[in-house]
């Protein structure tokens, strides 16, 4: 173990984007093995030795930057997610509007009859049934 430690040493390691690169290789060599393209197949490795490559470099500075911008373009996706996995934890005890005025997403109580629903955001007034 102390030989992998010390050919470790001064190199980048693993991190987000190698990590999506190599769960982007297993699903392209799914799709090539239930498709049996054969091309299809041999496409999957790149990606994996895009990642072994990261992994290994020395270059330090240069993959944390790559690996910066993968993070500013997947950030948008990932908070579009976790807002959608909140709303579905949420279902059962609340509903959600979208303000007439300002399009402001709205989370209210579910159960409650019909209320009179104020945007904290631009004071507009609605009636929904919740």
């Amino acid at each position: 173990m102390n030989w992998i430690k010390r050919f470790m040493t001064g190199r980048y390691g693993g991190d987000q984007l190698s990590i999506f690169l190599l769960v982007l290789s297993m699903i392209i060599t799914l799709i090539g093995r239930l498709t049996n393209v054969v091309v299809i197949s041999f496409l999957s490795y790149v990606p994996i030795f895009m990642a072994l490559f990261r992994m290994f470099s020395k270059d330090i500075n240069k993959r944390r930057m790559e690996n910066y911008k993968f993070a500013i373009f997947i950030s948008p996706i990932y908070s579009k997610l976790k807002k959608l996995e909140g709303r579905l934890k949420g279902r059962k005890t609340h509903r959600y509007y979208k303000c007439p005025n300002c399009n402001n997403s709205l989370r209210v109580p579910k159960g409650k009859g019909k209320i009179l629903i104020t945007c904290p955001n631009c004071k507009e007034k609605f009636t929904k049934k919740v």
